[in-house]
């Protein structure tokens, strides 16, 4: 692929040179953009007709930010096609991998496999961390859009997606790109249009295009920061620029903006288990509250010693989680599993030879989306085959995957998912239309 280098400047209030400085903080000078293209051959004929789904992901991106902090091309988006005004439910636990790859898959967590960013498996005896074994595809179950596209004689292309590197369910994108955050923003978009010019043929029909900026200002400022609304208004100007950049292509192109989870500020000091818990035999991950007990007797033990000893989280055995979790099938998910009662931080230890007791972070996310609506995530579509001004309540994010092969017309197996909460977004169909499916 040939890289384009126009650059577009985004004006973004006073906190614009600290959004710059950030994203150029993890490599310098900006990287190229280096496509891996994977040869499935030409689309099908049969598929070269359908229509076109572009699927952006803004982490961190709150229900509520677009109207707080002002979002203009996201709020055009929903005036003209589709929304979810109370937002998107995520998958618990809300946080980034799980709900990327339960978007794209349609199945829960428990079933995907992905219980956390970085968890430990049992079965395997070695954890997962997201940052290290994001591109093995042997950690993932379930099949992702990308890749029930391609088997069914569909090209799509990916520009970042929490598990687009990695091979899973036997195949790869047609194009893809391992992660590299200092590749500039703009130069994403180019990309993604330079994919839309090529052949009908070679053209990809499904596209996903990632940016962080929003979830990292949450994190280091709070959500309610004047940081966390720059990120907010540079996003947004980028969809706006992903749109303006799509008209002259004249393509049959319908844009999904979506996000993971949402943010809320950190309350009070890092809660340690240990200081409850005798946690001795016990697989622990840095920072994190998942145990992994050596047996059931001690799993039975700590869940004891735990219950009751502070109103900030409530624990369970993993066979007792509430179903609508959707947790407990899954042995990556710990037992006893702690889970927060609000906005708290809650780890098995704290660091060695140290004392922090305070959090590095203003705001976090990870909660129960049901009990902490600030854990909702955003959902906006318009294209030729949404309707415009469809307000939707809010739904689980599992339900995208079957929207989103309904636009492709791709049959898709057994999910939990489904396309019923989403069917109101559609146009409807002529019975010319409704024949040739």
């Amino acid at each position: 692929m040939t890289t384009i280098l126009r650059k577009t400047s985004v004006v973004v209030c006073v906190c614009g040179l600290w959004l710059t400085l950030r994203a150029q903080s993890t490599s310098q000078p900006p990287a190229q953009v280096q496509v891996i293209n994977v040869d499935h051959g030409p689309n099908a004929p049969a598929q070269q007709s359908k229509h076109y789904v572009i699927l952006v992901s803004l982490d961190g991106f709150r229900y509520d930010y677009a109207t707080e902090h002002g979002a203009p091309n996201l709020q055009r988006m929903a005036s003209e096609g589709a929304s979810a005004p109370e937002g998107m439910i995520p998958v618990f636990p809300s946080v980034t991998f799980p709900n990327h790859y339960s978007i794209v898959t349609g199945l829960y967590p428990e079933h995907h496999g992905i219980i956390a960013n970085n968890f430990y498996d049992p079965a395997r005896k070695r954890s997962y961390s997201s940052k290290l074994d994001a591109s093995d595809g042997s950690w993932y179950g379930g099949a992702p859009i990308w890749a029930l596209a391609e088997k069914q004689g569909m090209r799509s292309a990916c520009f970042f997606w929490p598990s687009s590197d990695a091979e899973i369910d036997g195949t790869r994108p047609s194009h893809y790109l391992h992660f590299d955050a200092s590749i500039p923003d703009q130069q994403r978009i180019d990309q993604v249009i330079e994919w839309l010019k090529l052949p009908a043929a070679q053209r990809p029909h499904f596209i996903t295009l990632y940016y962080s900026q929003v979830d990292g200002a949450g994190h280091d400022f709070g959500p309610d920061s004047p940081q966390a609304a720059a990120a907010v208004h540079q996003v947004d100007a980028l969809v706006g620029t992903l749109m303006e950049d799509l008209r002259p292509l004249r393509l049959p192109v319908d844009l999904i903006v979506v996000s993971d989870h949402g943010m809320a500020n950190v309350e009070g000091n890092w809660i340690d288990l240990d200081r409850y818990a005798d946690l001795t035999g016990f697989v622990t991950l840095k920072n994190s509250s998942l145990l992994y007990a050596p047996d059931e007797q001690a799993a039975e033990r700590v869940y004891r010693e735990l219950s009751g000893k502070s109103d900030r989280f409530v624990v369970y055995r993993r066979r007792d989680i509430p179903a609508y979790l959707h947790v407990s099938e899954n042995p990556r998910a710990g037992d006893p599993v702690v889970i927060p009662t609000g906005p708290y931080l809650i780890r098995a230890h704290a660091p060695e030879n140290t004392d922090d007791t305070q959090p590095s972070e203003k705001g976090n996310h990870g909660y129960d989306p049901y009990k902490m609506k600030a854990m909702h995530a955003i959902f906006y579509a318009e294209g030729p085959d949404i309707r415009h001004g469809a307000k939707l309540p809010p739904f689980e994010n599992i339900d995208v995957y079957p929207l989103i092969a309904k636009i492709l017309g791709l049959p898709v197996g057994p999910i939990d998912g489904r396309l019923e909460p989403l069917q109101g977004v559609l146009q409807p169909k002529s019975a010319a239309d409704n024949q040739k499916e």
